[in-house]
């Protein structure tokens, strides 16, 4: 039996050139639920695993990498945080060319394979670190970040917002998970076994992820009729550059608290306890509430709501200053999740909207993330450097506090001009 219009849509499949408006979303039904899920397992195993670096950059400064710098250590978170933005234009174009299970097959190989030669590092060599958790991982989550991310398109339409939070809280649990399972298992086991430990859940998820998720839009490569696209009218497009400016600037700050947090609980005295679940609770109010503020992001427009929370990213990276005790650190924690979570989780649906045609959306995010990767690139090292051997968190803090403010500053005013152009205060 045929699958209803609904979700099959009213074009044949199997024309190699079908025209726009016969194609047809259909914003739901279970092939599209079934990919969202498949790509909640990818976001999990790959996404997750690096976003959880703040409990390995605690192991590394106090034990495993204790003759190199903090700065120096901060490369490393920096350089897989980047690779996934950086590549976006090269995953991007070739997701739009029909090569999404290459990429996603090619990376999760890449990514699961970094992650066995990691457990092999020694003590206080640096460069066998870098270059598997770095280089490595960085590269595979870099090939099947923006595929996984994009396949929401294919399914949805007016859900997308909602739809994409989903696939991204896939990496909200993966952070929680795999930070509780190395604090637990690494003074027991040891580094290079707790690796492994937790990289075997890592191919089971990207198997049935690849099985269960399906592509339903023509690909640009078999679909000569599809319009071109004339990048460079991106950098005359002012809202577009306000856009990218404002993901670029608060990149550099969003991410301190997520890589730091853990080390400055411990250093300050905070319950250990506590302190080693920080990053678990930062990534479980995360994917909750990413979920709930990107359906927001699709009834009140994402820049209304992106713009909110990187103003509070802002305050609460300051409010760090402000841990003391458990409670506090509970609390600050929770909030940044909730609120860095939606900004990550929302920075896709913003630069869509600002694409003048659906055939935009690719290249401009792509090239939108490309540019954002320099931020998360120099982040880390930068915050590093400030802290010093010393530990000075006053520079750091007030660097990251700083860069997220202007990154809002940024995003306002290409808020305020969208919103002029499209006579809306929904943008």
């Amino acid at each position: 039996m045929d699958p209803p219009q609904s979700e099959k849509g009213i074009h044949d499949p199997e024309s190699p050139n079908p025209s726009p408006e016969a194609i047809v979303i259909p914003d739901g039904g279970f092939v599209a639920w079934r990919t969202i899920f498949g790509a909640w397992l990818v976001m999990l195993s790959t996404f997750g695993y690096v976003y959880a670096f703040g409990v390995q950059e605690d192991f590394y400064v106090r034990t495993y990498l204790r003759n190199h710098t903090t700065s120096s250590i901060g490369w490393i978170a920096s350089i897989q945080l980047t690779m996934p933005f950086l590549l976006a234009p090269v995953s991007g174009k070739l997701f739009d060319n029909g090569h999404f299970h290459a990429l996603e097959i090619s990376g999760g190989l890449l990514f699961t394979f970094s992650v066995f030669m990691l457990s092999l590092a020694k003590p206080n060599q640096y460069y066998q670190i870098f270059l598997a958790q770095g280089v490595g991982m960085g590269v595979g989550l870099g090939l099947t970040f923006l595929p996984t991310l994009g396949i929401v398109v294919h399914h949805f339409r007016r859900k997308r917002g909602l739809a994409s939070g989903i696939v991204l809280s896939g990496s909200s649990v993966g952070a929680t998970i795999f930070p509780i399972m190395f604090n637990h298992l690494v003074p027991k086991l040891g580094f290079g076994k707790t690796i492994r430990a937790t990289a075997a859940i890592i191919p089971p998820c990207l198997v049935l992820g690849n099985f269960l998720m399906r592509t339903r839009l023509p690909s640009r490569r078999n679909n000569p009729a599809a319009p071109s696209v004339n990048i460079k009218s991106f950098f005359s497009d002012v809202e577009y550059i306000w856009a990218m400016a404002g993901l670029m600037f608060s990149a550099l700050g969003v991410f301190f608290p997520i890589i730091y947090i853990q080390l400055f609980s411990v250093q300050h005295r905070v319950d250990n306890t506590l302190a080693f679940y920080s990053v678990a609770m930062m990534n479980v109010s995360g994917g909750i509430v990413r979920i709930i503020a990107t359906h927001l992001g699709d009834v009140y427009g994402p820049f209304n709501v992106q713009m909110t929370c990187s103003f509070c990213c802002g305050v609460l990276v300051w409010a760090m200053l402000g841990i003391h005790n458990g409670a506090s650190l509970v609390v600050i924690s929770i909030l940044y999740g909730a609120f860095s979570g939606t900004w990550i989780s929302l920075g896709f649906a913003c630069i869509a909207s600002l694409a003048r045609s659906p055939e935009e959306v690719g290249a401009r995010s792509g090239i939108a993330l490309a540019v954002m990767s320099l931020g998360v690139l120099a982040s880390a090292p930068i915050q590093g450097a400030l802290l010093g051997s010393n530990f000075t968190w006053i520079k750091a803090v007030a660097f990251s506090t700083t860069l997220m403010f202007t990154g809002t500053a940024c995003s306002a005013t290409a808020r305020t001009l969208l919103a002029r152009r499209k006579s809306s205060r929904r943008v």
